[in-house]
């Protein structure tokens, strides 16, 4: 009697520990994944920097030498309704870094109908002290603890600009009050069908249109504002137009 109960309680104990352990598998294993890859364009074109003369909607010539901007709180809605939120979400996107402009996010399987993201940086990090990563200041993305991040940055230079060397430079920031250009962006995934599968991978790609920058909701001229480098209303109005630049143009199930 004694050896058949000890063996009925070994074989309970052995049965949990290898149900807690299947769970443990379940939790922690990838169930599926999502590439988000961003291509910035003008006029349908790649960008390419320093080396191609571009015109705006204003006829105003330019070349690009530095193309950045942050992706924060990215979030995944599905068929169902239910949001599902990337953990510890921040990347920036800098044209000169070919690996930056894509990044994996671990979702459960199913239909998803939008992607939706932050562009910048959220108020709490800003205030947060030294960050690391996408986040750390040796990427040239940040002004002092009292004004954060710049959240958006273009420079180049255009035979229109009245500014030393003729330079144009559109850093934009700022988190607080009248002054915050943190712009929220969704975008419609159903027409392409983001349909994420068991240890798989889905992309989708991302088109950011630089042209938008000029007109999309307020106009931005060279000759008039060649450069913004402070928070304040000129740098919202910018945040307004490049925050339409975002468009889907691909889907890879």
């Amino acid at each position: 009697m004694k050896v058949n109960f000890l063996s009925t309680v070994l074989f309970f104990f052995i049965s949990c520990f290898s149900t807690l352990d299947a769970a443990c598998q379940l939790n922690n294993s990838p169930n599926g994944s999502i590439k988000i890859s961003f291509i910035n364009t003008l006029n349908s074109v790649p960008i390419i920097l320093d080396a191609v003369n571009y015109t705006n909607c204003w006829n105003e010539n330019f070349t690009i030498s530095a193309l950045k901007y942050y992706i924060s709180n990215v979030q995944f809605k599905t068929s169902n309704k239910k949001s599902i939120k990337e953990k510890n979400s921040y990347h920036l996107i800098d044209e000169e870094n070919i690996v930056s402009k894509s990044f994996l996010c671990t979702v459960l399987p199913g239909n998803y109908l939008t992607l939706s993201f932050l562009i910048g940086v959220d108020s709490i990090k800003n205030v947060s002290g030294a960050q690391t990563d996408a986040l750390d200041p040796l990427n040239s993305m940040f002004w002092t603890w009292n004004s954060g991040y710049i959240m958006f940055k273009l420079e180049g230079n255009s035979p229109n600009s009245t500014i030393v060397n003729n330079k144009i430079e559109y850093h934009i920031g700022g988190f607080a009050g009248t002054n915050n250009v943190l712009r929220q962006v969704e975008l419609n995934l159903e027409n392409n069908k983001a349909l994420i599968n068991i240890n798989s991978i889905t992309e989708i790609v991302v088109q950011a249109d630089v042209g938008k920058l000029w007109n999309a909701v307020h106009e931005l001229k060279i000759s008039q504002t060649p450069v913004c480098s402070t928070p304040g209303a000129p740098a919202a109005g910018i945040a307004d137009n490049y925050s339409k630049a975002f468009t889907v143009i691909k889907i890879i199930n």
